[in-house]
C-alpha cells in the first residue's frame, strides 16, 4: 500500500486509533472538573445559571464518554493483535499498570456516573455532588495510570530484563519513572485548556447568532478565565517538560528542533521555520535566531544542544515530522495565552460579550486544544522513535509480524468504522452544543422519576433533547 511496509501500517493504524481516542477523553477530563465546578457553585449560590449549564453540559459529556469507552477498548485490543511482541516483553509492566486503571479509575467512574447523569432528583444534593467529584477524580486517576504506562516506556527504570522480558522490581521506580511527572502535569493541562476553548468556543458561537443569556456569557466567563490563568502555567510546565526531555531524550530534542551539527562551536540557535532534510541531513530554507535555543533549552548561552549528527542515523527520529508537529502545539499554545490577554483587556473594558473579532477568535479557537494535543503527542510518540521502549525495544522488534494484506485490509476497515461511527458521534454531540443551554424560566419542564416521560431507559438517555430542548430532569427548586 502506497510503498509502505507492514510495520508502517501498524504504526499508522495505532497513531490513527489513538489520535480518535485521545480526542475523547481529554474533553472527559476537563468536562467531568468542569461540571464539577458548576455543581458546586450552584449549591453554594443556588445561582440558576449554574444549574442550567451543569445539565446542558452534562449531556455532552455523557456522549463524549461513551465513545471515549469505545474507542478506548480498541487501543487495548491492539497490544495484542498487533504489538504482541512488545506485549510479551514488556506486559509484566505495561500490564499491572493498564490494570490498576481499571480497577481504580474505571470502577470509580462506572460506580457513580449513574448516579451523577440520572440521580439529580433521586438522590439528595450532597450525594449527587460527591458522584460528580467521583467522577471528576476517576478521570484524573485514570489519566494518572495511563501516563505512567507510557512514560515508562520513555525513560525506562525500575526493573531487570530476566530471560528477554522486563520484570518490574521497583514499583514506585517504575511508576514515577523521570518523565511521568511532567507529562502527567501537561497531559493533565492540556486536557483543562482543551476543554476550556471548547466551551468559550460554544459559548462566542451562541452570542454570534445574537442569543444572549446568562447562561452563555458565564460559559465564555469562566472559559476565559481558565485561558488567562493555566495557559501560561501551562507554557512553565512544558518548559520543564523539555528540560527532562533534553537530558534523558536528547535525540528527541535535537528531532524537534531540527539541529543537526555542534561543529561550529556556537550556542545553539532557534530555529523558527525551516525544513529538516533526513537524507541530507540537514535543514533547508531555515530562519533561527542566534543563540536563543541554548538559551530557551538549557537556560544558558554557552552550552550546545545535542546535534543529530551526533547520534546513528537508525537512531535518529523523524526530524521532518516533529520540527512541525511541535512548532504547531507552541504556535498555538501562544495563541492561547494572548486570547486569554485579549479577553482580561475586553472584561476591563466592558466588551467581553460584544467584540465580533474576539468572539470570533474564540469560535476559531474552539478545536485548537485538542489540535495541541494531537501535535504534542504526535511530538512525543515519533520522537521517542525508533524505540517503543526507549533503549531496550525497537518499534521494528515489537510487532505481531502480520503481512502486509492483513495489515492494508484492517487499516481500511478502521478508517471506515471510525469515520462512520466517531463521525456520527461527533455529529450528534456537536448537534447538541448548537441547541444550546436551556434558561426559559416560564417553560414546562418535564420531571423525571417513576412513571415520568423523562425517566432514562439507556444509557445515552442523558443526552437525549426533545423538539423543546427540555432540560434532563430540570427540577425546578
Amino acid at each position: 500500500m502506497f510503498g509502505l511496509e507492514a510495520l508502517d501500517l501498524a504504526r499508522i493504524q495505532f497513531a490513527f486509533t489513538i489520535s480518535f481516542h485521545i480526542i475523547f477523553p481529554a474533553i472527559t477530563i476537563g468536562l467531568a472538573s468542569y461540571l464539577a465546578v458548576l455543581e458546586g457553585l450552584w449549591l453554594k449560590t443556588r445561582e440558576e445559571v449554574y444549574r442550567d449549564l451543569y445539565h446542558f453540559w452534562s449531556k455532552i459529556f455523557a456522549v463524549n464518554f461513551g465513545m471515549g469507552v469505545v474507542s478506548g477498548l480498541v487501543m487495548a485490543y491492539q497490544f495484542g493483535t498487533n504489538w504482541s511482541a512488545f506485549s510479551d516483553f514488556a506486559g509484566a509492566v505495561t500490564g499491572p499498570l493498564l490494570t490498576y486503571e481499571v480497577l481504580t479509575a474505571f470502577f470509580l467512574e462506572a460506580g457513580f456516573l449513574g448516579v451523577m447523569l440520572f440521580g439529580w432528583n433521586r438522590v439528595g444534593p450532597g450525594l449527587h455532588f460527591f458522584s460528580t467529584v467521583m467522577v471528576a477524580i476517576g478521570t484524573l486517576i485514570s489519566t494518572f495510570w495511563i501516563l505512567a504506562s507510557n512514560s515508562w516506556m520513555h525513560t525506562p527504570q525500575g526493573f531487570e530484563i530476566v530471560d528477554g522480558r522486563v520484570i518490574p522490581v521497583d514499583w514506585l521506580a517504575v511508576v514515577f519513572n523521570p518523565s511521568f511527572p511532567y507529562r502527567l502535569a501537561h497531559m493533565a493541562t492540556a486536557a483543562f485548556l482543551a476543554t476550556a476553548f471548547f466551551v468559550g468556543a460554544s459559548a462566542a458561537w451562541h452570542l454570534l447568532r445574537g442569543r444572549d443569556n446568562p447562561a452563555i456569557r458565564k460559559m465564555l466567563s469562566m472559559a476565559m478565565w481558565m485561558a488567562l490563568l493555566v495557559a501560561p502555567v501551562q507554557a512553565f510546565i512544558g518548559d520543564l517538560h523539555g528540560l527532562n526531555t533534553l537530558k534523558y531524550q536528547p535525540a528527541k530534542i535535537a528531532a524537534m528542533e531540527g539541529h543537526w551539527d555542534n561543529s561550529s562551536g556556537e550556542p545553539t540557535p532557534l530555529i523558527l521555520f525551516g525544513w529538516p532534510d533526513m537524507e541530507a541531513e540537514q535543514t533547508r530554507f531555515k530562519l533561527e535566531i542566534p543563540a536563543l535555543g541554548s538559551l530557551i533549552l538549557t537556560h544558558s548561552l554557552d552550552q550546545q544542544v545535542p546535534a543529530l549528527k551526533e547520534f546513528a542515523p537508525e537512531d535518529r527520529p523523524n526530524s521532518t515530522l516533529v520540527f512541525w508537529t511541535f512548532r504547531i502545539m507552541v504556535a498555538l499554545g501562544l495563541l492561547m495565552i494572548l486570547t486569554g490577554l485579549w479577553s482580561l483587556w475586553l472584561r476591563r473594558s466592558g466588551g467581553l460579550f460584544h467584540s465580533r473579532p474576539f468572539l470570533h477568535l474564540a469560535v476559531w479557537m474552539g478545536p485548537s486544544g485538542i489540535v495541541a494535543i494531537l501535535a504534542g503527542w504526535f511530538t512525543t510518540e515519533v520522537g521517542r522513535q525508533p524505540w517503543v521502549v526507549h533503549g531496550l525495544m525497537r518499534t521494528a522488534d515489537a510487532s505481531s509480524g502480520h503481512s502486509l494484506a492483513q495489515m492494508s485490509l484492517t487499516l481500511a476497515l478502521f478508517v471506515v468504522v471510525y469515520f462512520a461511527l466517531f463521525g456520527a458521534g461527533l455529529g450528534y454531540m456537536m448537534r447538541l452544543v448548537r441547541k444550546g443551554p436551556v434558561t426559559d424560566e416560564g417553560r414546562e419542564v418535564a420531571h423525571g422519576g417513576p412513571g415520568q416521560p423523562r425517566t432514562p431507559s439507556r444509557p445515552l438517555s442523558a443526552a437525549e433533547d426533545d423538539e423543546d430542548g427540555d432540560h434532563l430532569q430540570t427540577e425546578r427548586n
